[in-house]
């Protein structure tokens, strides 16, 4: 009978973690729909990059505030989840706090650390939430944040809290239990926020502590497995992807854009009548398509993007379109292309690995053409982005798609590329006239 405890820990355990498998199993699936693009170059920048960006947090700091609060809750969850070994270990074996003997004094002094945090996360996830739905910062309020994405926002700071308070609440009764000699509870740990919520716990007989402590051991790591697998429906799947994200991403100068190796092709012939054609490798061969019209015309580095996105919108808050009142907003590009990777996803799992044609795409469907038109160009929103996330790849991609398949571009630009194909400059003006205005009076 002593051995149930035990078992039943190691068949809650494998299926949280097998969920949790197929889960990310299904992200990078998802992933791999994209096509093939060249990010494995410079990798010692690509290594300083991530470490300064996803481990280093450089870029949260820019806002001090939410920067601050930000790095506070990071790093206190993922401390504090190093206890989650120690939990998975006592699990398993049945033991009590089973690294405290081998540790000693530095024991303490992580507990202690870690108590400490976890109170610190609580303050940083209510000053969220106040900001979120008190205060009601204008980049959450924008339509993109309406329905599931602020819930989502919402259950995460309730999730977190609730996770922290199972963990003190733990230790509270742990730390009773050992103030009371109570057998199998070693006397291990510094307790110094824990020790507050005594007063809640006081009144209660040794037996009923117990209860307590095992009911809280054993809501802690459920919620942890919980929370492990909501990440794959929620916006917090940046806790995992920021890294290879921020690795992979775009290392060029943020005003370095692609060229299309066919239209350089093209003009080399219209401009140099020496230009050999049939020196050009066969890998720019003419492509069954220009430009992107859904998921699976995208890269899977802009894929990878759209899953890492946090739903911070503080691309949105840099972008000029956007505050001058233009449909666009950079984080919606994102979550509209991590909406719709969803559902082609689930259309190729569903048809055994082919796609079915639902009658979408993601242009028109998701992503109007008003927003991308709106578009500056400026990169704003990539250097907002805190994990390297480029929506701006994304935007240029799908315009080219709209004028080199659907010659679908506004008036006034097909105008323009008209006089620079004819005149050599974007005005309406012969180059043999174009100084006349010189000559006027």
């Amino acid at each position: 009978m002593t051995f149930i405890p035990n078992v039943l820990f190691f068949i809650v355990l494998s299926i949280g973690l097998s969920f949790f498998t197929y889960n990310i199993k299904k992200v990078i699936n998802n992933i791999k729909l994209g096509k093939d693009i060249d990010r494995y170059d410079r990798k010692r920048e690509r290594w300083i990059n991530m470490t300064l960006l996803a481990l280093g947090q450089s870029k949260m700091v820019h806002r001090p505030v939410s920067g601050i609060l930000h790095i506070i809750v990071y790093v206190g969850f993922i401390l504090i989840n190093i206890e989650l070994l120690e939990i998975i270990v006592d699990g398993l074996l049945g033991t009590h706090r089973v690294f405290a003997p081998y540790l000693g004094g530095f024991y303490n002094i992580l507990i202690g650390t870690f108590e400490i945090l976890a109170f610190l996360v609580i303050l940083a996830v209510v000053v969220f939430w106040i900001r979120r739905n008190i205060i009601k910062l204008k980049r959450f309020m924008k339509p993109e944040m309406k329905g599931w994405p602020k819930n989502d926002a919402d259950f995460i700071l309730y999730f977190e809290i609730v996770l922290m308070f199972l963990f003190l609440s733990m230790n509270a009764t742990d730390g009773l239990l050992q103030s009371l000699n109570t057998p199998d509870y070693l006397k291990a740990g510094a307790y110094p926020i824990s020790i507050y919520l005594h007063p809640l716990y006081d009144d209660f007989s040794q037996s009923i502590l117990i209860i307590l402590e095992r009911t809280f051991w054993w809501l802690h790591i459920i919620g942890i497995l919980i929370f492990a697998n909501y990440l794959y429906y929620s916006k917090h799947l940046h806790i995992l992807l920021a890294f290879p994200n921020t690795f992979y991403a775009n290392l060029d100068s943020k005003g370095r854009f692609k060229n299309n190796s066919n239209v350089t092709k093209e003009v080399k012939l219209m401009m140099d009548p020496n230009f050999d054609s049939f020196a050009v490798s066969s890998s720019d061969s003419t492509p069954e398509k220009f430009g992107v019209s859904d998921v699976i015309d995208m890269n899977w580095v802009q894929l990878l993007n759209a899953y890492t996105c946090t739903e911070c919108g503080r691309c949105t808050s840099e972008c000029p379109a956007n505050q001058t009142g233009k449909k666009l907003s950079p984080r919606k590009i994102m979550m509209d292309t991590r909406d719709r990777l969803v559902e082609v996803g689930n259309n190729y799992r569903k048809n055994k690995g082919k796609f079915i044609s639902d009658g979408k795409e993601l242009l028109n469907d998701y992503i109007s053409t008003e927003e991308l038109w709106a578009c500056t160009s400026c990169n704003a929103c990539v250097e907002a982005c805190p994990v390297g996330i480029d929506p701006l790849s994304i935007i240029m991609d799908m315009r080219q798609y709209l004028d080199m398949e659907k010659s679908s571009a506004p008036g006034d630009l097909n105008n323009m590329m008209g006089n620079i194909e004819n005149n050599g400059a974007p005005w309406p003006f012969n180059n043999q006239d174009r100084l006349l205005w010189v000559n006027e009076n």
